[in-house]
Protein backbone atom coordinates (compact mmCIF):
# COMPACT_ATOMS: atom_id res chain seq x y z
CA UNK A 1 0.00 0.00 0.00
CA UNK A 2 3.01 2.26 0.80
CA UNK A 3 4.13 1.99 -2.56
CA UNK A 4 0.84 3.52 -3.88
CA UNK A 5 1.67 6.83 -2.06
CA UNK A 6 3.92 9.31 -4.22
CA UNK A 7 7.41 10.66 -2.85
CA UNK A 8 6.24 14.05 -2.31
CA UNK A 9 3.13 13.08 -0.32
CA UNK A 10 3.91 12.17 3.12
CA UNK A 11 4.83 15.92 4.03
CA UNK A 12 2.00 17.36 2.75
CA UNK A 13 -0.30 15.26 4.39
CA UNK A 14 1.67 15.84 7.30
CA UNK A 15 1.16 20.03 6.74
CA UNK A 16 -2.35 19.24 5.82
CA UNK A 17 -2.93 16.76 9.00
CA UNK A 18 -1.53 19.46 11.51
CA UNK A 19 -2.74 22.69 10.35
CA UNK A 20 -5.91 24.53 8.89
CA UNK A 21 -3.11 25.95 5.49
CA UNK A 22 -4.49 24.72 2.00
CA UNK A 23 -2.41 21.94 0.65
CA UNK A 24 -4.43 21.50 -2.56
CA UNK A 25 -2.31 18.83 -4.36
CA UNK A 26 -2.96 15.92 -2.15
CA UNK A 27 -6.77 16.47 -3.84
CA UNK A 28 -5.64 14.65 -6.37
CA UNK A 29 -4.61 11.13 -4.22
CA UNK A 30 -6.60 8.15 -4.67
CA UNK A 31 -8.23 7.24 -0.58
CA UNK A 32 -5.87 4.33 -0.36
CA UNK A 33 -2.79 6.81 -1.30
CA UNK A 34 -3.97 8.95 1.57
CA UNK A 35 -4.24 6.58 4.37
CA UNK A 36 -0.96 5.07 3.30
CA UNK A 37 0.40 8.35 3.23
CA UNK A 38 -0.52 9.40 6.21
CA UNK A 39 1.52 6.74 8.28
CA UNK A 40 4.68 8.09 6.40
CA UNK A 41 3.11 11.71 7.25
CA UNK A 42 3.69 10.99 10.80
CA UNK A 43 8.03 11.23 10.49
CA UNK A 44 6.86 14.77 8.69
CA UNK A 45 5.41 16.37 12.16
CA UNK A 46 8.71 17.75 13.70
CA UNK A 47 9.51 19.58 10.31
CA UNK A 48 5.73 20.94 10.41
CA UNK A 49 6.00 21.81 13.74
CA UNK A 50 8.97 23.89 13.31
CA UNK A 51 7.43 26.00 10.27
CA UNK A 52 4.84 26.44 12.47
CA UNK A 53 6.78 27.81 15.50
CA UNK A 54 9.22 29.89 12.99
CA UNK A 55 6.46 31.38 11.77
CA UNK A 56 4.86 32.10 15.51
CA UNK A 57 8.80 33.24 16.33
CA UNK A 58 8.42 35.82 13.35
CA UNK A 59 5.42 37.38 14.04
CA UNK A 60 6.13 37.77 17.55
CA UNK A 61 9.47 39.52 16.81
CA UNK A 62 7.74 41.84 14.11
CA UNK A 63 4.77 43.08 16.36
CA UNK A 64 7.99 43.50 19.30
CA UNK A 65 8.36 46.84 16.92
CA UNK A 66 4.92 48.14 17.61
CA UNK A 67 3.95 46.95 20.86
CA UNK A 68 5.30 45.52 24.18
CA UNK A 69 6.37 41.87 24.40
CA UNK A 70 2.96 40.06 26.40
CA UNK A 71 0.95 42.18 23.55
CA UNK A 72 3.10 40.32 20.63
CA UNK A 73 3.17 37.10 21.82
CA UNK A 74 -0.50 36.63 22.52
CA UNK A 75 -1.14 38.29 18.69
CA UNK A 76 1.47 35.56 17.93
CA UNK A 77 -0.30 32.57 19.67
CA UNK A 78 -3.75 34.04 18.19
CA UNK A 79 -2.56 33.55 14.53
CA UNK A 80 -0.80 30.53 15.34
CA UNK A 81 -4.10 29.16 16.58
CA UNK A 82 -6.33 30.02 13.41
CA UNK A 83 -2.86 28.57 11.11
CA UNK A 84 -3.53 24.92 13.61
CA UNK A 85 -7.56 25.22 14.29
CA UNK A 86 -6.18 25.08 17.65
CA UNK A 87 -5.56 21.23 17.12
CA UNK A 88 -3.59 20.98 20.37
CA UNK A 89 -5.23 23.27 22.25
CA UNK A 90 -8.47 21.59 22.45
CA UNK A 91 -6.58 18.06 22.80
CA UNK A 92 -5.46 19.80 25.79
CA UNK A 93 -8.63 20.89 27.22
CA UNK A 94 -10.12 17.23 26.07
CA UNK A 95 -7.67 15.42 28.09
CA UNK A 96 -7.49 17.59 31.38
CA UNK A 97 -11.44 16.99 31.22
CA UNK A 98 -11.00 12.91 30.82
CA UNK A 99 -8.47 12.24 33.00
CA UNK A 100 -9.60 15.02 35.74
CA UNK A 101 -13.02 14.06 35.54
CA UNK A 102 -12.97 10.65 34.50
CA UNK A 103 -13.08 7.60 37.05
CA UNK A 104 -13.23 4.48 34.56
CA UNK A 105 -11.16 3.84 31.33
CA UNK A 106 -14.66 3.99 29.82
CA UNK A 107 -15.92 7.40 31.63
CA UNK A 108 -12.12 8.49 30.32
CA UNK A 109 -12.80 7.45 26.84
CA UNK A 110 -16.39 8.94 26.75
CA UNK A 111 -15.32 12.38 28.23
CA UNK A 112 -12.81 12.63 25.84
CA UNK A 113 -14.98 12.54 22.58
CA UNK A 114 -17.13 14.90 24.26
CA UNK A 115 -17.07 18.37 22.32
CA UNK A 116 -17.95 20.32 25.28
CA UNK A 117 -15.16 21.65 28.03
CA UNK A 118 -16.25 21.11 31.33
CA UNK A 119 -13.98 22.79 34.67
CA UNK A 120 -11.28 20.66 34.81
CA UNK A 121 -10.55 21.34 30.65
CA UNK A 122 -11.40 25.29 31.14
CA UNK A 123 -8.90 25.08 33.51
CA UNK A 124 -5.88 23.64 32.10
CA UNK A 125 -6.16 24.77 28.72
CA UNK A 126 -6.00 28.27 30.56
CA UNK A 127 -2.85 27.20 32.43
CA UNK A 128 -1.19 25.44 29.76
CA UNK A 129 -1.95 28.62 27.40
CA UNK A 130 -0.58 30.90 29.99
CA UNK A 131 2.39 29.24 31.06
CA UNK A 132 3.05 29.08 27.37
CA UNK A 133 2.80 33.08 26.60
CA UNK A 134 4.52 33.47 30.16
CA UNK A 135 7.45 31.93 28.81
CA UNK A 136 7.85 32.50 25.60
CA UNK A 137 8.09 36.13 27.25
CA UNK A 138 10.97 35.00 29.69
CA UNK A 139 12.70 33.58 26.15
CA UNK A 140 12.35 36.69 24.63
CA UNK A 141 13.88 38.72 27.84
CA UNK A 142 16.65 36.00 28.35
CA UNK A 143 17.91 35.97 25.27
CA UNK A 144 18.62 37.71 21.91
CA UNK A 145 16.33 37.70 18.87
CA UNK A 146 17.68 35.41 17.02
CA UNK A 147 18.24 32.72 19.86
CA UNK A 148 15.15 33.56 21.14
CA UNK A 149 13.20 33.00 17.88
CA UNK A 150 15.20 29.48 17.60
CA UNK A 151 13.70 28.45 21.45
CA UNK A 152 10.46 29.37 19.70
CA UNK A 153 10.75 27.27 16.51
CA UNK A 154 12.24 23.73 18.12
CA UNK A 155 10.08 23.88 20.78
CA UNK A 156 7.01 23.61 18.38
CA UNK A 157 9.21 21.09 16.39
CA UNK A 158 9.71 19.41 19.84
CA UNK A 159 6.32 18.82 20.81
CA UNK A 160 5.36 17.50 17.46
CA UNK A 161 8.75 14.80 17.75
CA UNK A 162 6.90 13.95 20.79
CA UNK A 163 4.16 13.08 19.06
CA UNK A 164 5.94 10.63 17.09
CA UNK A 165 7.84 9.19 20.29
CA UNK A 166 4.47 8.65 22.16
CA UNK A 167 2.82 6.71 19.01
CA UNK A 168 6.57 4.49 18.49
CA UNK A 169 6.05 3.62 22.25
CA UNK A 170 2.39 3.24 23.26
CA UNK A 171 -0.42 1.51 21.31
CA UNK A 172 -3.29 2.81 20.29
CA UNK A 173 -6.33 2.39 23.07
CA UNK A 174 -8.01 -0.71 22.61
CA UNK A 175 -11.34 0.79 22.09
CA UNK A 176 -9.97 3.97 20.32
CA UNK A 177 -11.58 4.51 17.18
CA UNK A 178 -10.75 7.64 13.52
CA UNK A 179 -7.91 7.84 11.35
CA UNK A 180 -5.93 8.56 14.63
CA UNK A 181 -6.02 5.12 16.03
CA UNK A 182 -4.77 4.08 11.99
CA UNK A 183 -2.22 5.82 11.42
CA UNK A 184 -1.01 5.32 15.07
CA UNK A 185 -1.11 1.57 14.30
CA UNK A 186 1.74 1.67 12.06
CA UNK A 187 4.28 4.24 13.84
CA UNK A 188 7.19 2.28 15.06
CA UNK A 189 11.00 2.76 15.87
CA UNK A 190 11.31 3.35 12.31
CA UNK A 191 8.86 6.13 12.23
CA UNK A 192 10.44 7.34 15.15
CA UNK A 193 13.73 7.41 13.82
CA UNK A 194 13.33 8.92 10.92
CA UNK A 195 11.39 11.87 12.98
CA UNK A 196 14.15 12.39 14.94
CA UNK A 197 16.66 12.89 11.46
CA UNK A 198 13.71 15.62 9.95
CA UNK A 199 14.02 17.63 13.76
CA UNK A 200 18.01 16.76 14.55
CA UNK A 201 19.01 20.39 12.40
CA UNK A 202 17.00 22.52 14.32
CA UNK A 203 17.43 21.02 17.46
CA UNK A 204 21.29 21.26 16.59
CA UNK A 205 20.76 24.88 16.34
CA UNK A 206 19.27 25.61 19.78
CA UNK A 207 22.06 23.22 21.45
CA UNK A 208 24.58 25.55 19.65
CA UNK A 209 22.92 28.50 21.27
CA UNK A 210 21.24 27.09 24.01
CA UNK A 211 22.53 24.02 25.13
CA UNK A 212 21.28 23.68 28.78
CA UNK A 213 18.16 24.94 26.89
CA UNK A 214 18.06 21.66 24.81
CA UNK A 215 19.98 19.17 27.24
CA UNK A 216 17.37 20.04 30.13
CA UNK A 217 14.31 19.92 27.83
CA UNK A 218 15.19 16.40 26.68
CA UNK A 219 16.03 15.48 30.01
CA UNK A 220 12.86 16.44 31.07
CA UNK A 221 11.08 14.89 27.96
CA UNK A 222 12.62 11.47 28.82
CA UNK A 223 11.09 11.12 32.01
CA UNK A 224 7.65 12.70 30.79
CA UNK A 225 7.36 9.73 28.14
CA UNK A 226 8.23 6.87 30.48
CA UNK A 227 5.58 8.83 33.26
CA UNK A 228 3.00 9.67 30.71
CA UNK A 229 3.18 5.66 28.94
CA UNK A 230 2.43 4.01 32.52
CA UNK A 231 -0.51 6.35 32.93
CA UNK A 232 -2.05 6.25 29.62
CA UNK A 233 -1.53 1.99 29.55
CA UNK A 234 -2.80 2.48 33.50
CA UNK A 235 -5.62 4.50 32.98
CA UNK A 236 -7.07 3.88 29.38
CA UNK A 237 -4.86 0.81 27.95
CA UNK A 238 -3.06 3.13 25.52
CA UNK A 239 -3.21 6.66 23.58
CA UNK A 240 -5.84 8.23 21.86
CA UNK A 241 -5.55 11.70 19.44
CA UNK A 242 -5.84 13.88 22.48
CA UNK A 243 -3.24 12.07 24.62
CA UNK A 244 -1.14 12.93 21.57
CA UNK A 245 -2.21 16.54 21.15
CA UNK A 246 -1.81 16.79 24.89
CA UNK A 247 1.77 15.56 24.84
CA UNK A 248 2.67 18.25 22.05
CA UNK A 249 1.75 21.21 24.13
CA UNK A 250 3.58 19.66 27.09
CA UNK A 251 6.66 19.56 24.77
CA UNK A 252 6.26 22.88 23.55
CA UNK A 253 6.06 23.85 27.57
CA UNK A 254 9.00 21.46 28.50
CA UNK A 255 11.61 23.13 25.87
CA UNK A 256 10.33 26.57 26.73
CA UNK A 257 10.81 25.73 30.85
CA UNK A 258 14.05 24.16 30.39
CA UNK A 259 15.62 27.91 27.94
CA UNK A 260 13.79 30.06 31.04
CA UNK A 261 16.02 28.36 33.74
CA UNK A 262 18.82 28.45 31.68
CA UNK A 263 21.49 31.21 31.88
CA UNK A 264 22.57 32.35 28.30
Amino acid sequence: MAGRCPWWAPPLLALQFLTRLPVTATDRLSGEAVRAGLTLAVGWFPLVGALIGAVTATITLGAMALWPAPVAVLLALAIEALMTGAFHEDAVADFCDAFGGGQTAEDVRRIMKDSRIGSYGTVGLLLALSLRATLMIAVLERFDGLTAALVITASACFGRWLIVALMAIVTPAPSGTGLTKDIAAGVGLSSLAFASLVALPILTLVTLHAPIAMIGGLAVALVFLLWFRALLIRRIGGSTGDCLGFAAYVGQLMLLLAAAAATP
